[in-house]
């Protein structure tokens, strides 16, 4: 049974004020369109909406909204903005969407395996994309792709198209695209402070060699020279 979210339609103005009182309220700001319908200003309960991002699904997770006044729909979190220092979900995107037209998501790769190059090489296993943008219907969304990197030696790659293929899914990244590889570890890089303190050490070279030498006190070759007899 899928997931149900009471949205609240808000009223009044919908400005940065508005906006804070409803999450002083405890709800969260949301909008609702999609599927030729206006867009409709609504609040949510975070906890059903945090539920739903942390599930297996996640942001495609496909539930059940439903507005006071409005048919029940079919929605999807397309969107959403966090407070940068606690973490706190401030804004939703509630998309509605049509079982029967294609949708384009993106699905998480979740890598199986240890590949030999790490197991019998020393190498590291570098994951260069953690997603893939797909098409399908939304019945046909996978909660991830399974990628076998277990047969991967020393310097090779899995691409995308290595990944599983279906009729039902089909990839929208480029099928030479690079998803993992095994490389070789890197030598350490210099620490932040080391790297400034070679910087300045080198520019207090160079200043010490362009500097002219200081001349002595006294002029040496005055002193050389014998008084002139007096007359």
């Amino acid at each position: 049974m899928p997931e149900v979210v009471i949205a609240k339609p808000r009223v009044g103005k919908f400005n940065k004020n508005a906006a804070r009182r409803v999450r002083v309220a405890g709800k969260i700001p949301a909008v609702l369109y999609g599927s030729g319908h206006d867009p409709v200003a609504v609040e949510v309960d975070p906890k059903q909406i945090s539920k739903i991002l942390f599930s297996e699904t996640g942001h495609n997770t496909i539930f059940d909204v439903e507005v006071a006044g409005l048919p029940t729909a079919k929605a999807m979190i397309v969107d959403w903005q966090r407070e940068p220092i606690n973490d706190l979900l401030i804004h939703i995107d509630l998309k509605r969407i049509a079982l029967d037209k294609t949708l384009k998501v993106r699905v998480r790769v979740k890598l199986v395996g240890v590949p030999l190059g790490v197991r019998n090489s020393g190498g590291i296993l570098d994951q260069v994309l953690r997603e893939v943008e797909v098409e399908c219907l939304p019945a046909d969304i996978p909660a991830s792709i399974a990628a076998d990197v277990s047969n991967l030696e020393m310097f090779q790659s899995l691409r995308v198209s290595d990944l599983p293929h279906s009729d039902k899914v089909k990839y929208l990244n480029a099928e030479d695209a690079t998803v993992a590889h095994v490389v070789s570890i890197r030598e350490e890089a210099p620490t932040a402070a080391e790297t400034e303190a070679a910087a300045v050490a080198a520019a207090t070279a160079a200043t010490a060699a362009a500097e002219p030498e200081v001349a002595k006190k006294g002029k040496p070759e005055d002193a050389a020279k014998k008084p002139e007899a007096k007359k």
